[in-house]
């Protein structure tokens, strides 16, 4: 099981939007609304690691609205 948090930044005001996306992509776990240097933050929980890096980087970072993400990667056995 590959696993991973991703924080993301979006244009103000869109936080509802990004949040209602998130929702649909697959592997997406939960989705949290975040006050700090990020807007939201959403965990993932993928059968392969490949399938985790293809949702993040063709789902979640072409979601409209979303300016950036950090990705942090579970340790194997860890999470």
């Amino acid at each position: 099981m590959a696993k991973a948090f991703v924080l993301i930044n979006c244009e103000l005001g869109s936080e509802k939007q990004v949040i209602s996306d998130l929702k649909k992509v697959g592997c997406v776990k939960n989705v949290y609304g975040v006050f700090g240097a990020y807007d939201i933050v959403t965990n993932l929980e993928c059968e392969r690691l490949e399938e985790l890096r293809q949702m993040i980087i063709l789902e979640i970072r072409k979601i409209g609205n979303v300016r950036s993400t950090i990705t942090l990667m579970g340790i194997d056995g860890q999470c």
